[in-house]
């Protein structure tokens, strides 16, 4: 008798695990029906949310426009330290159009890049600035890095290369073939000592093959 038991019991355990398995499947294949729009009230503060509270949250949440993201991102004190710090060090008049890469999107101002092979023509920009001290000590290819920020700035245009303080500039200067060296002081970048290397691109401009 206690053999049956164990048997149908087990039995049992295998016939609901298959069923929570196909249960589970069959969420995540359809979309509930069930689901009603939330309150505005509540609309409003599910998109800020890191990640949706129930299975029902996908169809009331909003994505939100990368203008106000970014309106967030500048009211935070960090933003409004990193601008001060940069303002004071390198940009001494203000920047109106600006488009920085990352590995990773951001929009509207971030956008996807390889920093040794720039989606920008030749001479696009008037100034070329790195504020990660590890970018030139930490890429794959130091001298296809330079080449390209050398490519995309236009003549006479600036480059600007936060440093780690223990790497040599002039090494870092030898890299850059087209420009001439301007200034080197070190600055503080959110709270960070670094020293900052200033070049101008001395007019040429050729595409790297």
């Amino acid at each position: 008798m206690d053999r049956r038991a164990q048997a149908l019991v087990a039995r049992v355990s295998v016939a609901l695990a298959a069923l929570a398995t196909l249960s589970l499947l069959y969420l995540l294949r359809h979309e509930s029906a069930s689901c009603f729009p939330a309150p505005r009230s509540l609309a409003l503060t599910l998109s800020l949310a890191p990640s949706p509270r129930n299975s029902c949250d996908a169809a009331s949440r909003r994505v939100i426009p990368p203008e106000r993201r970014l309106a967030k991102l500048r009211l935070s004190p960090r933003w409004r330290r990193r601008t001060a710090a940069l303002a004071a060090s390198a940009f001494p008049l203000p920047l109106v159009d600006v488009t920085g890469i990352d590995l990773v999107d951001f929009p509207p101002l971030v956008r996807r890049a390889d920093p040794h092979r720039l989606p920008f023509s030749g001479g696009a920009f008037d100034l070329v600035f790195s504020d990660d001290p590890s970018a030139i000590s930490g890429a794959l290819f130091p001298s296809r890095l330079a080449a390209e920020a050398e490519r995309a700035v236009r003549g006479g245009g600036g480059i600007a290369l936060a440093l780690d303080r223990q790497i040599e500039t002039a090494a870092v200067a030898a890299l850059f073939k087209r420009s001439r060296i301007v200034d080197v002081k070190d600055v503080t970048l959110d709270g960070t000592q670094v020293r900052l290397l200033i070049l101008q691109s001395n007019g040429t401009t050729s595409i790297p093959h």
